[in-house]
């Protein structure tokens, strides 16, 4: 199924005051007609914004809420117990960081990382899978605490069902580039995907950008889900420059694109800066979920977004070398493996 590319994508992006709301059920179980309709809707939020909240996407709000209260329980222990998962011991970047373990925004953060300390969780490869046999970086089993019953379960759920979602954005997507709707999925046959909970302490005192709970940044992936809180503290840059919120919406992810996507796309899709100031005066949770394509995934400007008057901007390149570059511009202790190795 495939659509024409709409045109509108084609002129300039509209500076959005507000990020838009879709509803994904119609893409979900609806006809043809229904899914065109949504995959249009997401690719003129993508081209304007780079954001949209997924309404109606199918996960259930108790493995929601759940994966919520396991995030809280593991990030409630004390540090010694965190880090027993520290993210350094482990050679395909899973486990704990720290407060200031990840620094979004060195240029002006230099003093400091992020105010808020998370866990990488990817897919649990095992020692003898082929691709760790085969040495691919970022690949390989994850670091789960050994003190808390029920969390690998948890979060292997929601990671799982999560999976899914991604798989059927990506059908979105394709849809609204003109493209077969299965179009990507000869690349996600071995997803890089990762579920990232973090955990936000409120931000004290004088607040400028030399330290917040997440630095100005765009992401570095394909997609990302991001399931919120309530105390909200996410915002978003539009096309005009103007920082705008994006408050929760009790059952709905945020979706947005990252610097892969605007690759593929020949930035016709939208990696738009954003940040995290948790205001709240209490904590802040968050699952973001990064949804990637294979290591070996060739990232080059799509044919639906190349034209005379609209030369690719990028080089080609690969999904995990682009992942790799990005992770060593992040993590300190990550860059400096690389320039020892």
């Amino acid at each position: 199924m495939t659509i024409d590319l709409d045109e509108s994508l084609r002129g300039e992006r509209v500076p959005l005051e507000k990020i838009p709301v879709i509803d994904f059920g119609p893409f979900l179980t609806g006809d043809l007609a229904a899914r065109q309709a949504v995959a249009r809707e997401i690719g003129a939020a993508c081209r304007n914004i780079g954001f949209f909240y997924l309404s109606n996407h199918g996960i259930a709000p108790d493995l929601m809420a759940r994966t919520f209260a396991e995030a809280k329980r593991f990030f409630d222990q004390p540090l010694e117990a965190k880090l027993a998962i520290d993210i350094e011991r482990s050679p395909c970047h899973r486990g704990y960081f720290k407060l200031g373990g990840e620094n979004l925004d060195p240029g002006k953060q230099t003093e400091a990382g992020d105010l808020k300390e998370g866990v990488k969780i990817g897919r649990d490869l095992a020692p003898d899978h082929p691709l760790v046999q085969a040495g691919l970086p970022l690949h390989g089993p994850n670091l789960w605490p050994d003190n808390l019953p029920g969390w690998q379960g948890a979060m292997q759920s929601y990671f799982d069902a999560l999976t899914g979602l991604g798989r059927q954005i990506m059908h979105a997507f394709a849809l609204s580039l003109g493209l077969d709707e299965c179009h990507f999925d000869r690349d996600l046959t071995d997803p890089m995907a990762t579920l990232g909970p973090l955990h936000y302490p409120p931000q004290q005192g004088a607040i400028t950008e030399k330290q917040i709970g997440a630095g100005a940044h765009t992401d570095f992936g394909c997609l990302t889900i991001l399931a919120q809180d309530m105390n909200g503290g996410l915002q978003v840059k539009n096309a005009a420059g103007t920082w705008i919120d994006a408050p929760p919406i009790p059952g709905a992810f945020v979706i947005n694109i990252g610097d892969m996507m605007a690759r593929w796309t020949n930035d016709l899709f939208a990696s738009t800066q954003h940040r995290v100031v948790n205001l709240s005066g209490t904590e802040r949770y968050s699952l973001p979920f990064f949804y990637d394509p294979n290591f070996r995934a060739k990232v080059e400007a799509l044919p639906s977004c190349v034209s005379a008057e609209r030369p690719a901007k990028f080089p080609p390149t690969t999904s995990g070398q682009h992942l790799l570059d990005m992770i060593n511009a992040t993590f300190d202790y990550h860059r400096e493996k690389a320039e020892t190795a």
